[in-house]
């Protein structure tokens, strides 16, 4: 499954999704991670609703977001375009995040994270 973190530097979840100027794209199984992509979302358009739009075709790929903040607005749209949008403290490491994920999908998975995953296997296969 795809991952897209909000990050500055690529090392830590550190920004709110509708401020974030970079997303990284990790391609993340049970056992292995990759950096597929580095996102440039700087180009945004002027318009709350154009910049939200924006920003949420910038991560189609992904099926998971990891940020510090999102606005419900925001929230409702990346989740009507599929991807899950997931909060975590200013500053998780991305290596942590991805670690955590492995975990949860390699012991007891919440019905939403099996679901992605499934969905995200099904895509590739």
């Amino acid at each position: 499954m795809n991952i897209a973190f909000a990050s500055s530097t690529g090392e830590l979840v550190d920004q709110h999704f509708g401020h974030s100027k970079t997303f990284y794209l990790y391609s993340v199984g049970k056992d292995s991670s990759e950096l597929l992509s580095v996102i440039d979302s700087s180009e945004e358009p002027e318009g709350e609703k154009e910049k939200l739009d924006y920003k949420i075709g910038t991560i189609a790929e992904a099926d998971i977001m990891y940020c510090t903040q999102i606005g419900p607005t925001a929230s409702k749209m990346i989740q009507a375009g599929g991807v899950h949008p997931v909060r975590v403290a200013e500053g998780e490491s991305i290596v942590e995040a991805i670690m955590k994920l492995q975990d949860m999908l390699n012991d007891a998975p919440a019905p939403w994270l099996l679901r992605i995953y499934h969905k995200a296997e099904a895509r590739s296969a």
